[in-house]
Order: C-alpha cells, then sequence, then structure tokens
C-alpha cells in the first residue's frame, strides 16, 4: 500500500502534543552569536505579516502529473488547493470558512480526491472525497465518530480507511472501492491495534500493539485464516512499528530500538522469519517507505533536531543523489506514481516549507510555491541554533536558540523558553511564525528540549516517567543560567512559554518554582492532571497503558493533585497569560477557566483569550492573529516593562 503521506508511529505519550549549523556548548561562553556582538536594527513587522505567509502541506500528483493536490491556508483557513507544474496561479478547489480542509491525495486515474475535515477543532475528522464538479461526499458520515484516510491499495483499484463507528475505543479498517466507494470491513480491531500497512495482495494486515511508553510490538494480521501472529516477540521493554510492506509482499519493514538507544530499519522476512537491518545511525530512523512501483525507498533520520532525508534505489540500496538546496531541511517526499519525478517540501528557520518538483535529472529543481510573504525580508529573521547546556545535575540538555539581531551585551534582551508539547515531543529546528514575530519583536527564544524530549535516544526520553513538573521543570529552570551566560540576555526579564503540556510546564513553573520567571504564557496546559487522565478521548483508550507508565496510575488521585498546578495556585505571584480553545477534546476548556479564577483571587494580573471556533491548537489565521497580538501586548507590558502598541518594538535598554 501507498500513501501521498508519511505515517509516523509516535509514543503514545504525545497525545498531548500542542504547538511546535550545531553549537555545542557546556560551559559560560556566549552562544548564538551569528551576526557578531554588535546589534543589528532590523525592520518591524507585524503580526499581519507573518500571518501574509502562506502554510502548505501534502503533495499529490495528479495522475497527469500536470498539476499538486495541496493544502493551503491563503484563505484564513486550509483548503484544498492545485498547484499547476507550469507556473500558473493556483486553483482553489474547496472553499471552506469555517473547518479546515487537508487533502489527502488524488484518486490515481482522474481528479477526485480525498482530504478529511472536523468540525470546529473537535478532532472527529470524517474522511470526504470531492469529484471535479465539486460534488462532495462524505465516505464516513454518523455523528461522534472519527475517521482517518490509511492509503491506496497497491493496484489503485480500492483505498483504506480507519474509522471507530462500531467501537469508539478502536479503530477498525475498510476498503472502498475506488468506482462507486462500496466498502467491506478489512480487519475488526478489538485489541487495540493500530493499522500500520496492508499487503500488496490484500492478505496480510500489518498492525502495531502499544503496550507502555518504552514497549511496544508488531503483528499481522491472516484475512485469509483469521489468524494474528506476533512478530517481534521480546524480553524486556523494546519499541517495535511496522513501516511497510515491500512492493513483493515478501517482508515487512520495521522500526526497533532493540539493544540500541535510537530506532533503527529492519527488514523481516515473512517466509523465513529473518531479520536484517536495513539502516542504523546514531539517530532515530524516524520512518521508511516505497515509492509506488517499487523502484526508490524514502528513509527519514531525525538527526539533532533536523530531518535527514535519504532516498535509495530499492533493488540495490544505492543511496540517490539529491539536489543541492543549502542549509535546508527536505521533508515530506512525494513520489510520482510513473516515479519519474518527485515533490518536496524544504524549509529553514527563514524559510517557510515551499515546494519543489525534482525530475531525478540532476537539475535544479522547480520552486513551484514562495510562501513567505514578500514583504518580509528573510535577513530580518534568525537562524535557529542548536546549543546544549549541562543542567542541574549535569545532564547535557538540547534546544534551539533563536537571538534577536537587536542582543548584544551592551542591550540586553528579555528571553522565553519555549517548552514544546508532549510530553515527549521535540522542539525542531525550523520556521515558527509566532517565535520569528516575538524574536523580530527583540525577545530571544528558547526551545527548549528537557529530558523527556524525543529524538535524543531512548534513556533520555524516559528520564521524566512520572516525574513531570519536576525534573523536566528543572531543566527549564536551570536553562536561564545558559541564556545569562550567553551575555546578552536580561538575567531579570526571562519568562516561560509553551502550549499543551508546554503549557503545563509553564503553569507548574510559576506554582512550583514561583520566582523562577518573571512571567508564563500558557497555552492550553494542563491545570489538574487527574481530570485531564481520567476524560482522554475514547479513541485513546488504546494507549491507557502506556499514558499510565508515562504520567502515572489514573485511579491515584493524590498522585495528581501533587502535580497539578490548580491545587497549588495560591503559590502564582508571576502575571500569567492563558489561552485556550473552547471545543479542545484534548485539554478542555474548564482547565483553564479554573485556573485563570484560581490566579484571579490570589490578585496577580492574569489574561485570559478564548476562541470558539477552535481546539487543540489555532487552525485559524484570524485566531493565530489575535493570540499572537495579545501575547506580545502581555510580554511588553509584564516582562518588559514598558506600555506599547502591539507590534511595535520598543528600543532594547541596556542592563550594563
Amino acid at each position: 500500500m501507498t500513501s501521498t503521506h508519511i505515517s509516523r508511529t509516535c509514543s503514545a505519550a504525545v497525545w498531548l502534543m500542542g504547538l511546535l549549523s550545531v553549537v555545542g556548548i557546556a560551559g559560560c561562553e556566549p552562544l548564538g552569536d551569528e551576526g557578531g556582538s554588535q546589534p543589528r536594527a532590523v525592520q518591524q513587522y507585524t503580526i499581519e505579516d507573518f500571518l501574509g505567509t502562506v502554510n502548505y502541506s501534502g503533495a499529490s500528483f495528479a495522475p497527469d502529473n500536470s498539476k499538486i493536490l495541496v493544502s493551503a491556508n491563503k484563505t484564513g483557513i486550509y483548503n484544498a488547493y492545485a498547484l499547476p507544474l507550469d507556473g500558473g496561479e493556483p486553483v482553489q478547489l474547496t472553499h471552506s470558512a469555517d473547518d479546515y480542509v487537508f487533502a489527502m491525495g488524488y484518486f490515481p486515474g482522474d481528479e477526485r480526491f480525498l482530504y478529511t475535515s472536523d468540525q470546529g477543532g473537535n478532532e472527529l475528522n470524517h474522511v470526504f472525497v470531492q469529484d471535479p464538479g465539486g460534488t462532495v461526499t462524505d465516505l464516513t458520515p454518523g455523528e461522534g465518530l472519527k475517521a482517518n484516510f490509511l492509503g491506496w491499495a497497491r493496484d489503485d483499484q480500492s483505498f483504506f480507511v480507519g474509522t471507530n463507528e462500531r467501537d469508539n475505543r478502536y479503530f477498525d479498517v475498510y476498503e472502498y472501492q475506488a468506482d462507486d466507494y462500496e466498502r467491506a470491513m478489512v480487519f475488526q480491531n478489538d485489541e487495540g491495534y493500530t493499522f500500520a500497512d496492508i499487503s500488496p495482495d490484500r492478505r496480510y494486515v500489518a498492525l502495531n500493539k502499544t503496550r507502555t511508553n518504552a514497549d511496544s510490538d508488531v503483528y499481522l494480521y491472516d484475512r485469509e485464516t483469521g489468524a494474528v501472529k506476533h512478530l517481534t516477540a521480546h524480553e524486556g521493554d523494546v519499541q517495535n512499528s511496522a513501516q511497510t510492506f515491500s512492493p513483493d509482499g515478501e517482508s515487512l519493514y520495521v522500526l526497533t530500538d532493540q539493544d540500541s538507544e535510537y530506532q533503527y530499519l529492519v527488514r523481516y522476512d515473512l517466509g523465513t522469519e529473518v531479520r536484517e537491518t536495513v539502516v542504523q545511525e546514531g539517530w532515530d530512523v524516524w520512518y521508511g517507505y516505497f515509492s509506488k512501483q517499487g523502484s526508490y525507498f524514502v528513509v527519514g533520520i531525525n538527526q539533532d533536531a533536523r530531518t535527514e532525508l535519504r532516498i535509495y534505489d530499492a533493488a540495490t540500496m544505492t543511496p540517490v543523489a539529491l539536489p543541492a538546496m543549502g542549509d535546508v531541511d527536505i521533508t515530506s517526499v512525494s513520489i510520482a506514481r510513473g516515479e519519474d519525478r518527485m515533490a518536496f517540501y524544504a524549509s529553514s528557520s527563514r524559510m517557510p516549507g515551499d515546494l519543489f518538483v525534482y525530475d531525478f535529472s540532476g537539475e535544479a529543481p522547480t520552486q513551484l510555491t514562495r510562501s513567505l510573504n514578500e514583504n518580509i525580508d528573510p535577513v530580518d529573521l534568525v537562524d535557529g541554533q542548536v546549543v546544549r547546556f549541562a543542567s542541574y545535575d549535569g545532564v547535557e540538555v538540547p534546544g534551539i536558540l533563536y537571538k534577536p539581531h537587536q542582543a548584544a551585551p551592551g542591550r540586553k534582551v528579555p528571553a522565553l523558553v519555549w517548552v514544546h508539547g508532549g510530553p515527549g515531543g521535540q522542539s525542531r529546528v525550523g520556521y515558527s511564525y509566532l517565535i520569528q514575530y516575538l524574536v523580530n519583536n527583540g525577545y530571544a527564544v528558547y526551545a527548549i528540549n528537557n529530558r523527556g524530549s524525543s529524538g535524543y535516544g531512548k534513556t533520555f526520553y524516559h528520564m521524566d516517567d512520572r516525574l513531570h513538573g519536576d525534573a523536566d521543570l528543572d531543566d527549564c529552570v536551570a536553562s536561564k543560567q545558559m541564556l545569562i551566560d550567553a551575555g546578552w540576555v536580561d538575567p531579570e526579564r526571562i519568562g516561560i512559554i509553551g502550549g499543551s503540556y508546554g503549557g503545563y510546564m509553564t503553569l507548574a513553573a510559576l506554582t512550583f518554582r514561583p520566582e523562577a520567571f518573571d512571567v508564563g504564557v500558557d497555552l492550553f496546559g494542563i491545570s489538574n492532571w487527574h481530570r485531564t487522565v481520567t476524560s482522554i478521548p475514547p479513541w485513546w483508550e488504546s494507549f491507557r497503558e502506556a499514558l499510565e507508565k508515562e504520567m502515572g496510575d489514573f485511579d491515584d488521585e493524590a498522585f495528581f493533585r501533587a502535580k497539578s498546578p490548580l491545587f497549588h495556585a495560591s503559590n502564582i505571584v508571576r502575571p500569567l497569560i492563558v489561552l485556550q480553545g473552547a471545543n479542545d477534546p484534548r485539554v478542555l476548556k474548564v482547565e483553564s477557566d479554573e485556573i485563570v479564577e484560581a490566579v484571579k483571587a490570589n490578585g496577580v494580573p492574569v489574561d485570559y483569550v478564548l476562541f470558539d471556533d477552535e481546539g487543540h491548537g489555532f487552525v485559524k489565521k484570524k485566531n493565530q492573529g489575535e493570540a499572537a497580538r495579545r501575547i506580545l501586548t502581555f510580554l511588553d507590558e509584564h516582562l518588559k516593562g514598558v506600555e506599547t502598541d502591539a507590534g511595535v518594538l520598543p528600543q532594547p535598554t541596556s542592563s550594563e
């Protein structure tokens, strides 16, 4: 089976995930001094300038290779567009004004296409098909269900969809005929498996099953016999996840961390049961998949918060030369069905993801999009640098540092410690409109990958198990000294910001380390852990044991109460801003409602921004703009200590 998107097997702990040149240091030397020690004036941009950038995702070639199907938020919300390969103007194909549309791909033989959408951010996605005339059919109708597109069959006569309509805890797999959308159940899921792939002859279904956040297995379902075979029996904790069948159906490719700190890719021969290592590096191999005809094998490696992409000649596993693109990440590779060309995205800290097409000729690829607002000069943006520091107990902690051009030892700037979502997520080098907006306005940002973050080996990943709001929080506090030692950060003006799990860390910092940070910015963060873990969406039931391994026994209310900021909010003495989507199914609105009321009772400045039409994260540009303006206004008042209009930068003052 092939798919137009990359399916990654993530730890169950990442269910709360919200928001978004290598320098290694361990002492007090200056950091992030890419532009020299002298500050430099930059053009100031408004949030409207930053949101004038268009975000693109997905890439599906039309059957005649004349255009590529993408999703883009040109209108302020994601819709489907066709991008002509000859450089013509994009053609808008869907016209949603309320709910995002994410295109899954064209049909193999015509210009019908599949897309997914939910309702107001509630994450109850349905799968739709739209024909060339604009008629839309909901392939997964019904109330309260969630559905996912799983990819096309090898012969292109059918495609697969997962839906929890029968049992809202688990996803059954259905095969839909491409001509009339008639469907039949392929696999009834009664044991909490997750679908990975189906063999070219449709006989075998590869399944993953998570036991804990450190232990998972691969199973093979035989549709002829009804038997389920365990392929990755082992002792102890080992992460295993099936990726894809080989084009001939004789092998299954599996990611594993058996006897290794990092995930690597193996080929499991279904006939002989012999396992052979295919790709192993000193970093996590993220994924591996074949092109449609099986000529190419695409592999992604998470190398120090960047993606290293490799494309191999599948027959020989010889690397295919890729075009020289400079210091950018190349991701989301989609190879045309004829395998004569590929589409991919290239991005960097100063360059949002732009779509390119390459014909394997060795010539320069063709750039189809220029997503950065033309009003913004990239020279005014900043590069993120990977920076490490020794934490409170000597553990080396990495992160991405963004230094404002205005900063220098004589012109110290305020800073924010940015905590990613998860737990178990990772901040990565790349473009973020919100980070660049804050840095452009004179705030340094350190996107910390505290212990418990993925991408740095399983030992580091498990260092915060059941220690959330404690060991990981102290990494955030320890990072302040690294910023201070840089020489250009004001030690009296350091705040903390984060979304989802990062929002919890913000609340935990203000609650349990009340003097450590000067302000907090909480985007849909957890304030009451016991309520959150006991109200997880039903489709996360199969990951319950993994969540308990990571977070704690769901029945131990006292344990969760001890680490929940809501019950210790009287400790909060620093200003706080909270932003929340009313339809969030993961971090319920009440989590933010109650912490805001509790902080108000302290007489501490608190601002609350609620979006009635958003869920877990803000996808509408109008809401992204309002959120960014409110955050900047709050920071300018409470961290810079001056009154400003949002978007206007006061000159930084010397603290020497």
